[in-house]
């Protein structure tokens, strides 16, 4: 392992794309140590600390915990995909977007600027509720005022547009999802702090005499959870291809079988973040209009935890999961591409037949990525917020009787989560896989067994 990652600094380009990558990821949690000015930070971190069960801890996982400090990068990524969603969204619904879309990378480099135009403005709108709900909350502002308003809504919005174009320049001059991997990086500085907490729990005895069999079960399950993103992630449906003999001069050229492979997860990690971020924002209103009679009930079912929030949860999750491969795959334009080359699948006739046939294995493994997406987050928030199924109203009072372990959680911090751990593992996958196929291009070996070796032509 130790001289396969050695091979990354043995190519020039890879190691400059390597060492860029780190270099930008540094400056990235450089600037979250950058307080905002007139921010009293003691008593926003202890704030925080007391709501971290809530939709605070989730916004703070994606700022790398820099909204917990209240830094120059504590909006984090958050306005950038919800842009980024709007206008994926809109291109659906709104055809003028949609021809563009489909005009190549003239059109794809319109709707970028369109989306970080949009980022700026949801970040200045963001930064304006957040300097007033400080300024009412009562202690977290040194000097409330226009000028702290002023203030914050100029240095967030600049750190919100800062770390757009760091994961711009990471996404075109680095390795991997520039994006994806800010995230990674908020997610993984916040590990240690979760293993130190279980050691304060394991000595403590927090939860008496099931601590020890309860941290070995989240252990336990930890592992699990990883193994079985790593072995979903993996897996793909192979669909047969077989391509006729075509006689091209004096050559009789195809005639080999192969496969076209659709992976059971193409969304990744980008469905679960969608819905996330969707189902933010009605929680966020949910301090400000918590008193209101009408909607305040509302918003409270739609706490993060209450059996409300799953529901839409796991309901945005296959929704995004469909949408984003609706984007990404096209099984028209793969059915005619296989009919110019003189491809077939085995029994399906070429043209539409074999676009329907694509099409239903499409619908078919994605259900079953969204159904392992859903599996992967919700099980592990269980065993940090509970079941809250004394929350339901009218049968709510059938689960009153059940352990406070299992309706109240373990108590466990935030970023031990299905999310985070589902981000963490899925980049740092993507990630590898990018270099590993660096390096075999350039024929070295990879990271895995079967990445083998590629050998070059020898020269007599």
């Amino acid at each position: 392992m130790l001289s396969k990652l050695a091979n990354i600094f043995r190519v020039p380009d890879l190691r400059k794309r390597v060492l860029f990558t780190l270099g930008l990821l540094a400056v990235y949690r450089i600037g979250g140590h950058i307080p905002t000015p007139g921010i009293n930070g003691d008593r926003l971190a202890q704030f925080f600390e007391q709501n971290k069960g809530s939709v605070l801890g989730f916004v703070d996982l994606f700022s790398g915990g820099n909204l917990r400090r209240l830094t120059i990068f504590a909006l984090g990524i958050m306005p950038y995909i919800t842009a980024s969603i709007i206008l994926q969204l809109l291109t659906v619904v709104y055809e003028p977007l949609a021809k563009l879309q489909k005009e190549g990378e003239l059109g794809r480099k319109k709707i970028t600027q369109w989306t970080r135009y949009l980022t700026v403005i949801l970040s200045a709108v963001q930064s304006f509720g957040i300097a007033l709900s400080l300024q009412k909350a009562g202690d977290f502002v040194n000097t409330p005022g226009p000028g702290f308003t002023l203030m914050t809504m100029l240095t967030l919005t600049t750190g919100s547009a800062f770390i757009m174009w760091l994961g711009e320049q990471i996404t075109e001059r680095g390795i991997g999802n520039g994006m994806s991997l800010l995230i990674f990086a908020g997610i993984v500085v916040g590990l240690p702090r979760g293993v130190i907490d279980l050691y304060q729990k394991a000595s403590t005895s927090a939860w008496g005499v099931f601590t020890a069999p309860a941290i070995l079960m989240l252990l336990v399950l930890m592992i699990a959870v990883v193994a079985f993103i790593v072995y979903v992630e993996r897996s793909e449906r192979r669909i047969p291809v077989q391509y006729a003999k075509r006689v091209v001069g004096r050559k009789v050229m195809g005639g080999q079988s192969t496969h076209l492979p659709l992976r059971v997860n193409a969304g990744g990690v980008m469905p679960v973040i969608f819905a996330s971020s969707i189902l933010a924002l009605p929680q966020m209103l949910g301090a400000a209009f918590h008193n209101n009679k009408v909607v305040g009930p509302i918003l409270d079912a739609m706490r993060w935890g209450e059996p409300l929030y799953t529901l839409l949860y796991c309901t945005g999750i296959v929704f995004f999961a469909y949408f984003y491969i609706s984007i990404v795959f096209n099984p028209n334009e793969v059915a005619d591409n296989m009919r110019k080359w003189g491809g077939f699948i085995p029994g399906i006739r070429p043209g539409k037949r074999t676009s329907d046939f694509i099409n239903d294995v499409l619908t078919r493994i994605t259900l079953v990525g969204a159904a392992y997406l859903i599996l992967i987050s919700l099980i592990p928030e269980w065993m940090i917020a509970g079941i809250k199924l004394n929350h339901l109203p009218m049968v709510g009072r059938i689960f009153e009787n059940l352990p406070t372990w299992v309706t109240n959680g373990l108590g466990v911090n935030f970023y031990f989560g299905g999310t985070s751990l589902l981000i963490v593992v899925g980049v740092a996958m993507d990630t590898v896989t990018q270099i590993e196929a660096q390096l075999i291009m350039r024929h070295y070996d990879g990271f895995t067994p079967k990445s083998g070796r590629i050998r070059g032509r020898r020269t007599w």
